[in-house]
Order: structure tokens, then sequence, then C-alpha cells
């Protein structure tokens, strides 16, 4: 009963140290309420030039829609480079900022003394996505009404539940790789060029803004094994087409498995990198 009580209160002191570095990364949050302005501009100005690029290949008569049609499955281009897009952006600011998430402590001198905390030292990293996961709710809100406002596309349409679903399914994904990336910052002392290759990448192999299919196959390989890929497909298929459950099953079934890979992989580039950082002494160093 006494070693119950200890697992008790240990879990207890988890949730505790949780709860007070996501309290403590929404009052940064606060404190700069210029950052909200970004939500409101990027959704919009960041898919503008893809969508005239598309515009202007389609034709002024539209006459290589057909064309994309067969590829995409829809003939709704906007709609096609707007989920592209906003999925693509989310994961750009989770990389920026779950990957400086340790190194802005590191930078702000704080981080030796929080890990002299009697938690967890995951809790460090976990705890200040919890607000990030709900400023990232709500920068997605924002940008399906401001497409629907200024590009006519109805995100929030179809099966608003497989949506969600898809949707739940993807963030540990997201997150977990931000946890990684986060990790190597504090044994590379930089993010910028990380941030750009990791991105590019996605970019380039996940269809953000065209059909898998003009990719060459052994890209399209690639692409199979990035969990963006399923979501943005299933997105674009609900959202667009009226797909089903069960027209999108393989794809759920595969974001799943990314769902317990990536959390698990992030923690695992933690726990090596977080050894290798006590060990050299790289906590201390800027």
């Amino acid at each position: 009963m006494h070693s119950s009580i200890l697992v008790q209160r240990s879990v207890g002191s988890e949730l505790r140290a949780l709860l007070a570095m996501a309290r403590k990364e929404w009052i940064i949050f606060r404190r700069y309420p210029s950052w909200v302005i970004a939500f409101f501009i990027w959704p919009v100005l960041s898919p503008m030039g893809y969508i005239f690029s598309a515009r202007a290949l389609s034709g002024p008569d539209g006459s290589a829609l057909p064309a994309f049609s067969r590829l995409a499955g829809t003939s709704d281009y906007v709609g096609f480079v707007v989920v592209g897009s906003i999925l693509w952006m989310w994961l750009n600011m989770t990389l920026w900022d779950v990957g400086f998430q340790l190194r802005n402590e590191q930078m702000r001198g704080t981080l030796e003394s929080n890990w002299l905390c009697p938690v967890w030292r995951i809790s460090i990293l976990v705890g200040p996505n919890l607000t990030k996961i709900m400023t990232m709710l709500f920068f997605l809100t924002v940008a399906a009404l401001e497409f629907r406002l200024f590009f006519g596309v109805q995100l929030l349409q179809g099966n608003i539940a497989l949506l969600l679903l898809i949707l739940f399914l993807v963030i540990p994904s997201i997150y977990g790789l931000g946890m990684a990336f986060g990790s190597l910052v504090i044994r590379f002392k930089e993010a910028n060029a990380m941030v750009f290759l990791v991105r590019g990448i996605f970019m380039v192999f996940c269809g953000i803004t065209y059909p898998l299919e003009v990719l060459p196959p052994w890209m399209r390989s690639i692409a199979m094994v990035l969990p963006l890929t399923y979501a943005i497909r299933d997105v674009r298929a609900v959202a667009l087409a009226n797909a089903t459950y069960v027209d999108i099953l393989p794809d759920l079934q595969k974001l799943a498995l990314f769902a317990l890979i990536m959390p698990l992989l992030g923690w695992l580039t933690f726990y090596f990198t977080e050894r290798r950082a006590r060990q050299s002494g790289a906590l201390g160093q800027h």
C-alpha cells in the first residue's frame, strides 16, 4: 500500500509539472499578443502563390482541369492546395516551436535549473506542447474560417467526426517528430538549417500542392513513410470528395501506427540526447 501511494504521488507530481510547463508557455504566449496576428495572416497569405499558379496552369477556360481531376480525385484545385498548405504550415510551426523549446530554455539560462527538478525530464519538453496543441487547434479553426471567407473553400463539410479523427491521429506523429527534433537541437546547438531541411523534405514528398501521382516511383516510396502524406490525402478525400470511413480505413490504420511509433521515436531520441548532454556537460553550453 505504501508503494501504491508513492506511485500515485509520482504520477500526480508529473501531472503538476506538465501543467506548470504548459502554464508557463501560455503566460509567455499572452505576453506577446502580436504573435496572434500571424495566425490570421499566414493561412491566407501562404497558399496564395500556389493557388494563382494553379489557376494559370488550368488555363483561362479551365481546359486542364480534367487532367488534374483524374490525378487528384477532385477538380477543386483551390481546396486541394489549401488543405496541403495548412497541414504543412502546422508541421512547420511545430518544428520551429518545439524545435526551439529546449534551446530557448538553454539561452535563457533556465534549462539547467529545470533539469535539477525532481520530475521526469521529458515533462520539460512535453509540457509546453499542451499549450502548443491548443494554439494550433485555434490556428486550424481560424484557417478554415478564412478559407471559406476568402477562397470559398468549405473544409468543415463532409464527415466532421472523420476529419477530427484524422487530426487526432496525426497529432502524436507531428509532435513526436517535434520532440525528436527539439532533442537534437541540444546536441547541435542550432535549429534553422535543420528546420529548413526537414520542412523542405515534407514539402517535396508529401504532395503539398500537387498530386503524388506526378512524382517518380522512388519519390512516392519515400512519401509513403511520411505520416503527413496520409493526413493530407485523407483530409482532402473527406473534405473535398466526401470520402467515408471505409474509403480511407487503410490510411487511418497507417496513421494509427505512426501515432504509436513517432512519439516513441521522439522519446528515444530525447533519452539518448539528454544522456549524452549530461555526460558531456552540453546543457550549460550556449
